[in-house]
């Protein structure tokens, strides 16, 4: 018993990360961003746009509306809040 339990190393696990429009930013420290996504539609074979939208958190209230930002899956911080911004790509002109 004279060795010390070494501390166990944890890797946290890959968090999902998408990059969007920010489409509403009237909330405190939440902004709501719209993802797309293109898919072949199952049956006629056409390329669909799918679009979804996540709230996210921004500590910072640095988004605005119009800004191209990417998120990052988190722990949930409310009822419907399971991401982060992390930086705002591109500003709205």
């Amino acid at each position: 018993m004279a060795e010390a339990a070494a501390p166990k190393q944890t890797t946290r696990g890959l968090r999902k990360e998408r990059e969007g429009l920010v489409v509403s930013d009237k909330m405190d420290k939440t902004v709501v961003v719209a993802v797309s996504r293109r898919v072949r539609h199952p049956l006629y074979g056409k390329t669909v746009t799918r679009t979804q939208k996540y709230k996210a958190h921004d500590e910072q209230n640095s988004a605005r509306v119009g800004d191209r930002v990417r998120i990052m899956e988190t722990r949930p911080l409310s009822k419907e809040k399971r991401w982060r911004v992390v930086e705002v790509v591109e500003r709205a002109k």
